[in-house]
């Protein structure tokens, strides 16, 4: 992208005003393109902060296109689930321009304009493409109908759903969930399992105080109601991490489901290495899956599962599983898993590298 430093710079320089840039820019945008609204959910702090998330990463890797094309590429693929289309992007350019004005004030120069409208018509370029690409070969959402919901606890479910068209992807992506009840309100989950010949897939749900999506899907959703499913994303947690190397898992809470469609990926399609996984807990309830784990351990010798509950946890109350698992084993040269609470992961992580596990071993999700 053109000056490249520039665009670091003068967003930085924007990002001091805070919640009010993301704020105005959707005021501005469903100003001049009113026809938009409907497309975004009623509350729009998620949303803010995507955008923000968004427009950071892509200044960040401005001048790394390896890095920045397939990102937007998936962005691309993504937004279709929203029914946009390339028209859109020129109203989106707009609203992009005239917040950077406002906020910049006197250090908008010519200059600067021209460069980030180069730059967002790279962007807008790039997603367009992709989008065209993939409508060629895939719907813009799978609906996915409910034909199992099982309560595994107060305020958690695992559900069954059966797609309307076949899904590729890979066991670890996750997967953008829309509920009957709360149109326009996508939230992130990652099934439970690799892909199966029949079509369904497995998500395990706790809802979140304060939550829309996830109490609707623990404590409203029926059999036969159908959800949306957005395109599979992502690859941090998916096997091509690892490089072929023996695997430890560690989980928190619902964070178990990629981990676990990991396990199943290996035994159906090899190739099949050590894996231990760690399934971190504060009481028995919480060890929501042990029926299915318990399956898998008898089924192969490859895998062995530890439960970690209450004092047996460590430092589990603040949220960091790393001791228990470190003391469990000597793990030279094995690929570490994390997935839980952001809390819990960044505390583990942490606590991982501190211990001298390479970063490059360390495969988890985070923020950017």
């Amino acid at each position: 992208m053109s000056d490249s430093q520039a665009l670091r710079d003068s967003f930085a320089l924007v990002g001091k005003s805070g919640d009010e840039v993301p704020r105005y820019f959707y005021s501005y945008l469903f100003l001049i393109a009113p026809e938009v609204r409907p497309m975004f959910p009623v509350s729009m702090d998620v949303q803010r902060d995507r955008l923000v998330a968004a427009l950071g990463r892509i200044v960040a890797d401005a001048d790394n296109p390896d890095r920045l094309v397939p990102y937007l590429q998936q962005l691309g693929r993504d937004h279709r689930k929203f029914q946009v289309v390339a028209q859109h992007y020129e109203a989106v350019g707009q609203a992009l321009l005239a917040t950077l004005a406002y906020f910049l004030g006197d250090a908008w120069t010519p200059e600067l304009q021209r460069g980030w409208t180069d730059a967002y018509t790279l962007v807008a370029r790039t997603m367009v493409e992709a989008a065209e690409a993939d409508s060629r070969v895939n719907p813009p959402w799978w609906n996915a109908e409910v034909v199992h919901h099982e309560r595994r606890g107060f305020d958690l479910a695992v559900l069954t759903l059966r797609l309307d068209h076949p899904m590729t992807y890979l066991a670890g992506q996750s997967v953008m969930v829309q509920t009957p009840t709360v149109p326009s309100t996508w939230r992130s989950f990652t099934p439970a399992n690799a892909p199966r010949a029949d079509g369904t897939v497995e998500l395990h749900v706790r809802a979140v105080d304060g939550g829309l999506v996830s109490p609707a899907m623990v404590y409203g959703l029926r059999r036969g109601d159908v959800l949306r499913l957005g395109a599979p994303v992502g690859d941090r947690l998916t096997l091509r991490a690892s490089g072929g190397r023996d695997l430890v898992l560690i989980a928190g809470g619902t964070g178990l489901a990629p981990l676990r469609a990991l396990v199943e990926e290996i035994a159906r399609h090899g190739p099949h290495r050590q894996v231990d996984l760690f399934v971190g807990a504060r009481d028995t309830h919480g060890l929501y899956d042990q029926p299915v784990l318990r399956q898998l351990t008898e089924a192969h010798p490859w895998l062995r599962v530890t439960p970690l509950v209450g004092a047996d946890a460590g430092t589990f109350d603040n949220r960091s599983l790393a001791g228990p698992v470190l003391r469990a084993g000597a793990w030279h040269g094995r690929s570490f898993y994390v997935c839980g609470s952001p809390a819990m992961v960044s505390a583990t992580v942490r606590d991982l590298a501190s211990a001298g596990v390479p970063h490059d071993l360390l495969h988890f999700e985070d923020a950017r």
